[in-house]
């Protein structure tokens, strides 16, 4: 096996994060003391206490004075990444950064069949943890003067607006990667150092599957798990 030359707290800290995110250290259970931790693990106390707290930031463990340290309670994962949020039933709200038109990317443009687009930029939030960050592009061709080009939020959301425009949303098509975020990706989503992002690029497609939206969807993959299901016929 090829050694790793990460920090041994990084390690640990991983380890641990591993374990809460699968449940072998429940919401709410107190993890083992920092000497007998550094005893197992054959570390210093320095680095248990190093590696507690990189998953105190992350907002995986808390300190109880007094009591010793927990699982965060109320964590907001594990979140389904392909679930749409609703805010009215999910507790999650958005903030609208911004709205402008201009030339799409590439693969945005790729999509759509055009290169100019109205682009929706938004923050998702569950609580006060940021969750998700949005942008949304839309053909310039048909959306611009419309509400999707507004610099508000849209009563009923995008969904609304291509209803009456005629454009119904029939479906989506989801591509996934993971990679490192970008600073405004950290920053705004608050990214732990070290950990990545999922990246969905999604195209939303109306009658006769002609794209009426792609929205290109980050998230903290710390937050996040993909779930993928698939019907087995039986056999005759």
């Amino acid at each position: 096996m090829r050694p790793s030359g990460r920090p041994q707290s990084e390690k640990i800290a991983s380890d641990l994060r591993a374990e809460i995110m699968a449940g072998l250290l429940p919401v709410g259970s107190r993890l083992p003391p920092i000497p007998q931790l550094a005893a197992e693990r054959g570390v210093s106390t320095a680095t248990v206490q190093n590696a507690w707290q990189i998953l105190k930031e992350e907002g995986f463990i808390v300190s109880e004075a007094g009591r010793g340290v927990f699982v965060q309670e109320g964590l907001p994962f594990p979140v389904r990444a392909a679930a749409y949020f609703d805010p009215s039933t999910r507790g999650v709200t958005y903030k609208l950064l911004g709205v402008a038109e201009g030339p799409a990317p590439a693969d945005v443009a790729a999509a759509l069949g055009e290169d100019r687009a109205v682009c929706r930029c938004r923050l998702m939030l569950r609580g006060e943890t940021p969750v998700e960050l949005s942008r949304s592009y839309y053909p310039a061709s048909w959306a611009a003067g419309t509400a999707l080009a507004g610099r508000g939020k849209i009563k009923g959301g995008a969904p609304a607006v291509l209803n009456e425009l005629g454009r119904a949303e029939r479906g989506w098509i989801d591509r996934v990667s993971t990679r490192p975020p970008t600073s405004e990706e950290e920053d705004l989503l608050k990214v732990p150092q070290g950990l990545s992002v999922l990246r969905q690029f999604r195209m939303v497609y109306g009658d006769g599957g002609r794209p009426v939206e792609v929205s290109v969807l980050i998230k903290p993959g710390h937050l996040y798990e993909l779930e993928y299901q698939q019907e087995i016929p039986a056999e005759d």
